[in-house]
């Protein structure tokens, strides 16, 4: 998989922006990160969820389903569940209480393993708390798939906790592919990292 092509990709398609922004944290940051457009981009999803499959068999991932993080992670575990050919579950952040109010949507046995997969990681404890509702459901999470690693401590956060992350893109490789692309000055690319390594 060539992953400049995919970066370009994020890019043009106004899924990775720059200037000021205020994350849910409440830091102000110089870039964006907005993979909830994927699914308004078919094209771009389907080299996303190909990137991500090519780490899953790259790593020889052994799970028996994919868990998808609503909301941003799911168009992006469905696209991977359809090119991988594997079921997925979600986990939904408002139980129901009409139907059948599960906590996890989609077929499933307790003991069945999963690779929990989102758009992307910042700190480690928002996926911590999507495991939540898997763990409780008696199934067995040791992996996390990522397209973007933000690079702020989150696969650090995840190894003390016991989970593996995998990430198909560190937001350094994103930076340095758009400047070699022409796409982004070297100075930027300095600042943002910079940043970065500040808001660790």
């Amino acid at each position: 998989m060539n992953h400049n092509t995919l970066v370009l990709a994020l890019y043009d398609s106004g899924c990775v922006q720059f200037g000021e922004f205020k994350l849910k944290s409440g830091l102000i940051s110089p870039i964006y990160i907005d993979l909830r457009l994927l699914a308004s981009h078919p094209e771009v999803l389907r080299q996303a969820a190909q990137a991500m499959a090519t780490t899953v068999r790259a790593r020889d991932l052994l799970f028996d389903r994919l868990a998808a993080v609503p909301y941003a992670g799911l168009p992006i575990g469905i696209a991977l569940s359809l090119e991988l050919n594997r079921p997925l579950v979600y986990p939904r952040k408002e139980i129901k209480d009409y139907g059948t109010g599960r906590a996890i949507e989609g077929t499933f046995q307790p003991g069945e393993t999963v690779l929990l997969v989102d758009d992307l990681i910042t700190k480690g404890h928002s996926k911590i708390e999507a495991l939540a509702p898997l763990l409780a459901a008696g199934l067995v999470v040791r992996d996390i798939l990522v397209l973007i690693d933000r690079e702020q401590g989150g696969a650090e956060e995840l190894a003390l906790a016991g989970y593996r992350l995998h990430s198909v893109l560190r937001l350094s490789e994103l930076l340095d592919e758009l400047a070699s692309a022409g796409r982004l000055p070297r100075s930027q690319v300095r600042e943002v990292m910079q940043w970065i390594q500040q808001s660790r």
